[in-house]
Order: C-alpha cells, then structure tokens, then sequence
C-alpha cells in the first residue's frame, strides 16, 4: 500500500462530520496524478480503491475517484471556513473544476466553478 504521510491528519472536529463537500476535476489524467498535486501542496496521500485516492490535511479529507473520460470526482468533508483555501489550490494545480459545500442540513451553501 503507497502511504505519503507528509501531510497532517484530519482535525479531530472534522471526523465526526458528514460529507458536505462533491464535485468534479474537469480534464483531469487521472486520480493520482491530481492526489499527487495535493501532495506537493503538503497534503498526505493513500489509496481507497484500484484506481481512487484520498488526500487529507488538518482541514479536510477528500476522496478523487476517477469516471470514465476525463474528469474524476471529488468527496468528502471539510472546514467550511476553508472552501475557498481549497477552489484557490486547485487553480494553483491548474485544474479546471466545480466544487459544492453543503451545510449540516444538506442543503447546497456554496457553489465555485472554475
């Protein structure tokens, strides 16, 4: 199992939370290069099925499973507070993506499309 374990571990707050971030990396090679480029950014890396990763800080924990074409999906729960932290990392990785963040209720909060 390929572990990078050069990024911080979840917030203890954040463990217990729903998912209430999705969305999608558009023209994107693949999951692990996008979790790679989490990595570079200081993020930790590990595997969560054949061909998905997921990248975790102290702010959030996101799963990047591949669909068919090029676009890989986005899942998983982060601090709310830094929604925009995470749409200005990926412009920095130069990806082109759509993010929602949805609050405790479920309902859409947010939405960055870039």
């Amino acid at each position: 199992m390929e572990i990078s374990d050069g990024g911080q571990r979840l917030d203890s707050q954040w463990t217990e939370v729903n998912n209430n971030l999705c969305g999608a990396l558009n023209d994107c090679r693949d999951a692990y290069a996008a979790a790679n480029a989490f990595v570079r950014a200081g993020w930790s890396r590990r595997p969560s099925s054949w061909y998905g990763w997921e990248v975790e800080t102290s702010w959030g924990q996101i799963e990047l499973d591949p669909i068919e074409g090029r676009e890989v999906l986005l899942n998983g729960v982060i601090d709310p507070d830094r929604f925009d932290d995470l749409a200005g990392l990926l412009s920095r990785f130069g990806l082109r993506f759509a993010l929602e963040l949805y609050d405790d209720a479920g309902e859409l909060a947010r939405e960055i499309r870039h």
